[in-house]
C-alpha cells in the first residue's frame, strides 16, 4: 500500500487469503548446501527452526524474499526474477537444496536434489468483501489469487488486470478489459503495470 501511494495510486487492499503456520519438521542444516527461498511468507512463518540455517547460502525468487530473508538473518546469495525455474538453472543439479514452501504451490522442475518443507499454508478467505469492480484496475500476486478474483466477479468487461506472471494472467480467466503481465514478477513492477493501466484503460 505504501509503495502504491508514492505512485499518486489509490489502492484498496483486499486480502483473498489468510496466512496460516504449519508446524514442520526441521532438519539438520549440515543435511544441504543451500536454502531455496520462493515466497516471503516461507521466511516469515518458518519459525525458530529458521536460525538453524543461517550459515546457508540462500537462493531466493522475488526482491520481498530477499529483503524478508535478510531480515531473518539469512545469507543471500543469488535473488532469481523470472520464477524457480529460471534460478534453478544457475544452480548444479548435484546442490542438495532446502525448500521452505507453502501448501499451494507450483511442481517444481525434475533433476534437482529439494527436500520440500511446508511451513505455511494460505487459507480461503470465504467472504473477502471486495468494492465494486467496475472501473477498478485489479493488481494480483499469484494464480491462485488471480482463479479466485475470476470466481468472486460478477463482471469483468469494465476492470483490468495487472497480473504479476504470465501463469497468473492466464488463471484470471477471458472477458477482463484488459490483462498485463510486468516484464519483471516483484511488486515494484507490478505496481507500474496498475499505474500505466490506471492513465490508459478507459473508465
Amino acid at each position: 500500500m505504501e509503495r502504491a501511494g508514492k505512485l499518486s495510486l489509490d489502492a484498496i487492499g483486499r486480502p483473498l487469503f489468510r496466512i496460516e503456520q504449519i508446524e514442520w519438521s526441521v532438519p539438520e542444516a549440515s543435511d544441504y548446501d543451500a536454502l531455496l527461498l520462493t515466497s516471503a511468507n516461507a521466511v516469515r512463518q518458518a519459525g525458530p527452526g529458521l536460525e538453524r540455517f543461517c550459515d546457508l547460502p540462500a537462493h531466493v525468487v522475488g526482491e520481498a524474499t530477499a529483503a524478508a530473508a535478510r531480515n531473518a538473518g539469512l545469507r543471500v546469495v543469488n535473488t532469481g526474477w523470472a520464477g524457480a525455474a529460471e534460478l534453478l538453472a544457475t544452480l548444479p543439479p548435484s546442490a542438495r537444496l532446502l525448500h521452505l514452501t507453502g501448501e499451494h504451490r507450483s511442481p517444481r522442475d525434475q533433476g534437482y536434489r529439494i527436500d520440500t518443507r511446508v511451513v505455511y499454508r494460505s487459507a480461503l478467505i470465504e467472504d473477502p468483501v471486495l468494492p465494486p469492480l467496475e472501473g477498478l484496475v485489479a493488481a494480483v500476486h499469484s494464480p491462485r489469487a488471480a482463479a479466485r478474483l475470476a470466481e468472486l466477479a460478477p463482471s469483468r468487461d469494465r476492470t483490468a488486470i495487472a497480473a504479476i506472471s504470465g501463469a497468473a494472467a492466464e488463471a484470471c480467466g477471458p472477458g477482463w478489459e484488459r490483462v498485463e503481465v510486468p516484464a519483471r514478477p516483484d511488486d515494484i513492477s507490478l505496481l507500474a503495470v496498475a499505474a500505466m493501466l490506471c492513465h490508459t484503460s478507459p473508465r
